[in-house]
C-alpha cells in the first residue's frame, strides 16, 4: 500500500513539474525565441511525473488512486497543450 508520505511528495513533485511546464509555455510565448531545452526538458518532467504516478496508482487505496487520477488528468492536459500549440 502507498504510504501517505509517498503520494503527497509525488503530488508535490507533480506540481513542481506543472509550474516549470508553465514557466516554459510562459517563456515561449512572451519571447521571440525559444528555449527548446527548456520546453523539452518541461514536456520530459511532465512524462516521467505521469509515469511516476501510474506507477504509484497500482498500490493506492481508493481515495489515493482519484487524488492520482486528477493529478494525472492536469499533467495528461498540459502535456497534450505543450504539443498541439508549442508556440
Amino acid at each position: 500500500m502507498a504510504t501517505r508520505d509517498s503520494v503527497d511528495n509525488l503530488i508535490q513533485q507533480c506540481e513542481d513539474a506543472i509550474r516549470f511546464a508553465n514557466d516554459q509555455m510562459q517563456e515561449v510565448r512572451t519571447q521571440e525565441h525559444h528555449n527548446e531545452i527548456g520546453y523539452t526538458d518541461a514536456l520530459q518532467s511532465l512524462e516521467n511525473a505521469y509515469n511516476d504516478l501510474a506507477k504509484l496508482a497500482l498500490s493506492a487505496n481508493a481515495q489515493q488512486r482519484e487524488q492520482l487520477h486528477r493529478m494525472r488528468l492536469q499533467l495528461q492536459q498540459l502535456q497534450n497543450q505543450m504539443i498541439t500549440h508549442p508556440y
